[in-house]
């Protein structure tokens, strides 16, 4: 099966067309899924309206839920989605271009042939950069991204980056029950999980834009949430495991 590209959205009418546009123009077949909680501006009457076209019949995908129910519980159902029916690779995807659809193949390229089980678009490894963000969000970024992987022990220079390409072996063996965040924790929560099951992590350098039109949906309370969720994962990684079976 081809690779599925997963896409949360809330309220991305401005960017919903052209995100899914750009990923079909790219050389490799990717499918794409979009998860949309409710948005009350419409963005999945736009994907409806696309899946009409003939020639994106079988290849766009609309799984829509009742309001805003966090990212975390977005990507993971769409890796249940994309499971049931069958697709080896997965990807998270933002849908604001601050994901440039062209290092999609680049990331399934590191799984393919240089071997990774999670390929993570990072903006932190050498070679990675970031576009048009103040100062003060990339303190605060670098410095959670320092402070989640001196804590979990995580060979990751990126930890909550959201732009990954997962191998149906990881999604397979991870226990999704037991993916307790909903916000940019999830990022990390994921990461951690795979690579505390002895999947091999690797990153591959990526331009991050901050978004040209819509809302971030950064807040307080994400940060907070990531930040304290990094001790709880530490904690309880040294009593359980995330593997499916296991307690």
């Amino acid at each position: 099966m081809p690779a599925i590209v997963i896409i949360p959205t809330y309220n991305e009418r401005e960017n919903i067309a052209a995100i899914i546009s750009a990923v079909f123009q790219q050389e490799e077949p990717f499918h794409v899924l979009i998860v949309d909680d409710g948005s009350p501006d419409g963005t999945a009457d736009i994907v409806r309206d696309l899946q009409q076209q003939s020639q994106l019949e079988g290849r766009l995908h609309l799984l829509e839920r009742r309001g805003k129910l966090g990212l975390g519980t977005a990507y993971i159902a769409g890796f249940r989605w994309g499971l049931e029916r069958g697709y080896e690779y997965f990807f998270e995807m933002d849908a604001d271009f601050s994901h440039n659809p062209a290092d999609l193949v680049r990331l399934l390229e590191r799984c393919r042939k240089d071997g990774a089980d999670v390929a993570v678009g990072s903006r932190y490894c050498r070679g990675g950069k970031l576009e048009n963000w103040p100062a003060d969000r990339i303190i605060l970024s670098r410095g959670a991204s320092l402070y989640a992987s001196l804590i979990l022990w995580m060979p990751v220079s990126d930890p909550t980056a959201g732009f990954i390409c997962y191998r149906r072996a990881v999604l397979d063996a991870i226990d999704l029950d037991k993916i307790r965040f909903i916000g940019y924790a999830f990022q990390i929560e994921m990461k951690f999980a795979a690579h505390s099951l002895g999947f091999k992590v690797m990153e591959v350098p990526i331009t991050f834009k901050d978004r040209e039109k819509g809302q971030s949906k950064m807040s307080l309370h994400i940060i907070r949430e990531a930040m304290l969720g990094v001790l709880q994962m530490r904690w309880r990684g040294f009593f359980s495991t995330y593997r499916k079976g296991q307690r």
